[in-house]
């Protein structure tokens, strides 16, 4: 979930106003950076349990000590909590897979030892288990969200407070046309983005019970305000169709200087433009909508692929991470898998992500799906070799070879091995699982 934009309200009576062809403008020039695929980052959500407990909620005040503890670590990634609790780790922009794995891996273990300090411990599953959702975080950003999303139905308040993801950050690609050029990308990345709902589906329960889905986060973003989560129509150049879905998209809120946050209903952020009400949009208003916007793949300069759920163990993270950047940035890898996942365009349909029978079998199904079984064998086979061309690890390449042998290679995802949420009182079930365990 993106970040509030502090000090910003965008009422600045010295902001100049925004018209509808200055939006436009601002949002085809930020929304796809292109050039050379070099950097990689990777945004890792994680889930605060007791050790021992973890069926139970922690204590505000004793998750707050423990907060206070992480939130004095020398850390490279920058540190946030989610409304519910929830850890996030959001790395800096790497030169390398390697690099970025490197330094995630030493955050992640000065983190897992600040937390089990005091006893706590961070879980990777798509959606908590026992937990309903409370919000800790009480800032406007999410006294809006909350009230805005409930219009929808109570996924809204579930996404914010008990889910988590790993979400990777890739270069948007080059300008020119080709398997590393932007519009090639961005659309490999809605065919692409099904076969990893699947690979990496890790969240069957919610509330103590099975759902009926592999992906229940995946079934609760497609389930949140359709404009809000879904990605932009097709039938437009990536760039006009980004821009013209942001503005055609409602505004959650819009900020003032004190006192709550209007709440609009029904309104776009080009009707706002247009009517000037109740106050004149200017780019700090436009910059801080586009991070009330959560479709799956978020342009952001670069792309942000938001659609892989947490994932369990010391280890899981870096799998997700090192499968994306070795298929989208390697360029033999990226031809083979766009002609892999070119077909899937026929069971997607007219319907945008994450809405359409594609996405829902990937959540609903995992690699039970014999044609996103086949997919992901494709791609994960692709993913080992051109990691070896990358200069990744041993390390690195076995742990990948594992997953796809125990998941991938048996039409399977991690949430088809985890135990009924009463079995799984003991978390080194979660905590210390390994991608190659059996």
């Amino acid at each position: 979930m993106a970040l509030d934009i502090p000090g910003v309200t965008g009422s600045r009576p010295d902001a100049t106003p925004l018209d509808e062809s200055g939006a436009e403008d601002l949002l085809r020039g930020i929304c796809f950076k292109t050039g050379p695929p070099r950097t990689v980052g990777v945004e890792l959500e994680w889930l605060i349990h007791d050790r021992e407990r973890p069926h139970i909620p922690v204590e505000q005040e004793r998750l707050d000590s423990a907060v206070e503890a992480v939130r004095a670590l020398p850390l490279s990634a920058a540190l946030t909590f989610e409304p519910g609790g929830q850890l996030e780790l959001s790395s800096q922009p790497a030169g390398s897979l390697m690099e970025c794995v490197a330094t995630t891996a030493a955050d992640l273990a000065a983190v897992r030892a600040s937390l089990g300090a005091a006893g706590l411990a961070p879980v990777g599953l798509g959606v908590d288990p026992w937990q309903t959702p409370h919000r800790r975080l009480r800032e406007p950003r999410y006294e809006a969200m909350e009230a805005a999303l409930d219009r929808s139905g109570p996924a809204g308040r579930a996404m914010m407070c008990t889910s988590a993801s790993v979400q990777v950050c890739l270069d948007a690609g080059e300008e020119e046309p080709g398997p590393l050029g932007y519009g090639r990308r961005w659309q490999l990345a809605h065919l692409l983005g099904a076969v990893l709902v699947a690979a990496f589906a890790n969240s069957p329960f919610q509330r103590g019970r099975r759902t009926g889905w592999s992906s229940t986060r995946q079934a609760l973003w497609a389930d949140l305000d359709p404009g809000r989560t879904l990605a932009p129509g097709t039938g437009r150049a990536p760039r006009e169709a980004w821009a013209a879905h942001v503005l055609d998209t409602t505004v959650l809120c819009i900020r003032c200087e004190s006192g709550p946050w209007d709440v609009p209903e029904g309104l776009t952020f080009r009707e706002w433009i247009r009517t000037g009400s109740p106050r004149p949009p200017v780019q700090a208003d436009l910059d801080y909508h586009l991070t009330t916007l959560f479709p799956p793949i978020r342009p952001r300069g670069h792309l942000e692929l938001r659609m892989i759920d947490a994932q369990s163990g010391p280890d899981g993270w870096l799998v997700p991470l090192a499968v994306a950047t070795a298929l989208f940035d390697d360029p033999d890898a990226a031809e083979t898998v766009y002609r892999a996942v070119k077909p899937l365009a026929e069971t997607a349909g007219a319907s945008a992500a994450p809405r359409n029978p594609l996405w829902t079998a990937a959540a609903r199904e995992g690699l039970a799906d014999p044609e996103l079984r086949a997919a992901a064998i494709t791609c994960f086979g692709a993913a080992l070799p051109a990691l070896e061309r990358m200069g990744a690890s041993d390390a690195v390449r076995e742990t990948v070879a594992a997953f796809t042998d125990r998941y991938v290679a048996r039409g399977r995802c991690p949430a088809d091995d985890l135990p009924e949420p009463g079995d799984l009182i003991d978390l080194s079930l979660l905590t210390d699982r390994k991608a190659a365990s059996t």
